[in-house]
């Protein structure tokens, strides 16, 4: 189980990228696997421990090999007990509250499944494939910046849901994003993570409201597409991302615990949303960049680059070897 939040003045794609070639190279390509021993033969890492004592010597490297990264780091990296090894984890400020991104796109993925399992019943009198194929409207009042999969203003008309949780998760599509939380309730999802112990984390009412909120917008709540027209494209933001208005928050600590669970199914009624939540978060974009070859992933990064904007990149995952335990994680 991995749950990493970072951010700095390097953009998404190659934080993600530097990070894991930092980890690779402290350890040692070639001592990544035999690594893996170690866990049963060294003391788990107990979450309340400090970076600089308490850890054992993997963990150690591997947080020493982060702090490399540029701007302030947050790290949780958690591996269960499994084959007979030790439970192990390293920590760096775990519990800090960062601007987190598009993680928080995770998170709605799964309400918006557990939305649907509502209208699902034991007699299989509904299915999951038919909740799915419902059509959403994309036209301007969802239309949201840095949409790639969507392309607005160009594309409207009727869109199935899954296509739209598939772009939200598999390329950030904001406009899908904002088609999603229009259709699940942005305070559905709040509630999800503060009924789940999700303390530290927030959730937008959209996207296109945060960007107008950042770009200072008087009525940012009632932003529109014509809003964004109006701007430059290098139009700088005059509010701080992580805010007390609308933001996109977590810590390392709040999204390990949600991985750790939402992955073993905990969230979720049938094993069917199980397995759809699983195969939208296998396609994010950030988990070919960040999982070495040999592994499922599961998860979604995201980072903030528009308007002169210093990134902000982070990423949760959770990852398997496949061929190996039959547990997610």
């Amino acid at each position: 189980m991995t749950g990493i939040v970072t951010h700095g003045t390097v953009s998404r794609r190659t934080a993600l990228r530097a990070g894991v070639a930092s980890v690779a190279a402290t350890l040692g390509a070639a001592a990544i696997e035999p690594r893996l021993l170690a866990q049963e033969a060294t003391p788990v890492a107990a979450q309340d421990r400090g970076p600089a004592g308490g850890q054992d010597g993997l963990s150690q490297e591997v947080v020493e090999a982060f702090k490399g990264l540029p701007g302030h780091q947050a790290l949780r990296l958690w591996a269960p007990a499994s084959a007979g090894r030790s439970e192990w984890s390293a920590a760096l400020n775990p519990g800090s509250q960062l601007f987190i991104g598009s993680v928080f796109k995770g998170l709605l993925l799964a309400e918006c499944l557990r939305l649907e399992e509502e209208a699902l019943n034991p007699r299989g009198e509904t299915s999951l494939d038919a909740r799915l194929a419902q059509p959403l409207t994309l036209d301007e009042t969802v239309f949201s910046l840095i949409s790639p999969v969507f392309n607005p203003p160009n594309l409207t008309g009727q869109v199935t849901l899954l296509t739209t949780l598939e772009a939200m998760i598999s390329h950030s599509d904001n406009t899908a994003t904002d088609m999603v939380l229009h259709y699940v309730g942005p305070e559905r999802v709040q509630a999800l993570a503060e009924g789940f112990g999700l303390g530290q984390t927030r959730i937008p009412a959209s996207t296109r409201q945060f960007f107008g909120y950042v770009l200072g917008l008087s009525e940012w709540q009632a932003t529109t597409w014509a809003d964004f027209l109006a701007y430059s494209p290098t139009a700088n933001a005059t509010r701080p991302n992580l805010n007390d208005e609308i933001t996109m928050a977590s810590t390392p600590d709040d999204l390990v615990s949600f991985y750790a669970r939402a992955l073993h199914g905990e969230f979720f009624r049938y094993a069917e949303t199980l397995a759809v939540f699983r195969a939208i978060l296998g396609i994010g974009d950030a988990v070919a960049l960040s999982m070495p070859l040999g592994v499922s992933g599961f998860g979604k990064g995201g980072s903030i680059e528009f308007g002169g904007t210093t990134p902000w990149p982070s990423l949760a995952a959770c990852t398997y070897p496949i061929g190996g335990s039959t547990s997610p994680c």
